[in-house]
């Protein structure tokens, strides 16, 4: 196939770019570069890759990057809750606008498959801690950013299963590891290297649940989904992650303490919080086979050997946050 991933030298996009390149298949990049291009210098030679810059609310790099595709990975966002909320002009009309133009126009150049990259974040509060959530339970979206991926999943799941056209909208843990294109904002990038380096952190609604999936097995996910008969994902959406990786935010510092014994970890303590879900993965495991390679812990262990090696020499630019 012919794989156009929109937003592929981003965080996920570059480490999905490597793992199909990687398996032989033709990758187009579209991006428009706010985080610089630099994740993209490892595969820029290989064969079966383009790049384009551009950006997805353009129409004219849209009709470019669409151009003999067979498939679309639409990871271009104005990702995660602090940066809908500052910029939220901007967030929709490239979360919620783009996304939706991307969709028709994706259909009438006859692209056969597209994977939307989604989130957790749309469930919002569980109504009973006890329980898990899935793919079935009530959405819940209370930010900005949210509510533009549950926008645009309602949309594909509409029409997710008409002739000729296979739509997955896939709902990410929240992400970690490392990747091309590193992010410290994510949480347990955050605080792995925040403890390894200021020697000091604050931690608000330490009790609070979230699951959490390695960038590389997020990539793994859509690769997945990529290769499976349209019978068994059109129409369908699946949590990514695994069961046994939803963990609170003090258990995320228990596992960091090894690394970092000398760090102060100062704990505010709220009695309530607008995101608090345990996810079940279940079905992507049953329905597709799907298993994680790498947990939590691994993915502490690989951050903090980053950070300790010196690859890295200022932890807090701006290129290494959304």
């Amino acid at each position: 196939m012919r794989i156009l991933i929109t937003g592929g030298a981003g965080y996920v996009g570059s480490t999905l770019a490597r793992l199909l390149l990687a398996s032989d298949q033709q990758v187009r990049v579209l991006d428009h570069l706010a985080h610089g291009g630099e994740s993209l210098l490892g595969i820029w030679c290989l064969p079966g890759f383009e790049f384009i810059r551009g950006d997805i609310r353009d129409r004219t790099s849209m009709q470019k990057a669409l151009a003999g595709v067979d498939a679309v990975v639409h990871l271009a966002a104005i990702v995660g809750d602090p940066a809908c909320a500052r910029q939220p002009d901007l967030a929709r009309a490239v979360n919620l606008d783009a996304s939706m133009a991307l969709i028709e126009a994706s259909r009438q150049a006859g692209v056969g498959r597209f994977v939307f990259a989604s989130t957790c974040s749309n469930y919002g509060k569980m109504k009973d801690a006890n329980q898990f959530v899935d793919e079935e339970s009530e959405l819940r979206p209370i930010s900005l950013y949210a509510e533009t991926k549950v926008a645009v999943e309602k949309a594909l799941l509409q029409n997710g299963r008409t002739e000729g056209w296979c739509a997955t909208p896939l709902r990410f843990a929240t992400v970690y590891g490392v990747s091309p294109r590193m992010r410290f904002d994510l949480t347990v990038n955050e605080f792995t290297m925040e403890m390894l380096t200021t020697k000091h952190l604050k931690v608000f609604g330490e009790q609070f649940w979230r699951p959490y999936v390695h960038v590389w097995d997020a990539a793994r996910a859509i690769q997945l989904v990529l290769n499976s008969p349209a019978a068994r994902i059109a129409g369908c959406v699946f949590n990514v992650g695994s069961t046994d990786q939803n963990f609170q935010k003090q258990q995320l510092v228990e596992m960091i303490q090894p690394h970092a014994p000398d760090a102060v970890v100062e704990y505010v303590h709220k009695e309530e919080d607008p995101r608090d879900y345990r996810v079940s993965f279940a079905r992507i495991k049953n329905q597709l086979e799907y298993a994680t390679t790498r947990t939590v812990l691994q993915g502490i262990e690989e951050v903090a050997r980053l950070v300790q090696g010196g690859v890295i020499g200022n932890f807090v630019d701006g290129k290494y946050r959304n």
